[in-house]
């Protein structure tokens, strides 16, 4: 059986790289809201980060986290750099 079921279209790369934008998004707001800072300069600075990066890695997991745990991730990075 092989693994890449591309009948399930939750599964095509396509909608993965949506839900994973829709989450960046969520989570841009989420931090500005914390840094009472604009969402478009959140988004700069989330996309600029370390987290980021480790969100886009699948091999870190943290793909697998909550939103709000990720923003918590930022914050901790943001707090020591």
């Amino acid at each position: 059986m092989e693994s890449r079921n591309y009948d399930d279209p939750v599964k095509s790369p396509v909608i993965q790289e949506i839900i994973l934008s829709n989450r960046i998004g969520a989570i841009s707001v989420e931090l500005a809201k914390r840094l009472n800072i604009e969402p478009v300069k959140a988004l700069q600075l989330f996309y600029e980060s370390h987290t980021c990066a480790d969100l886009h890695d699948k091999a870190t997991g943290l793909y697998l986290y909550g939103d709000l745990y990720v923003a918590d991730e930022f914050m901790r990075e943001k707090a020591y750099n």
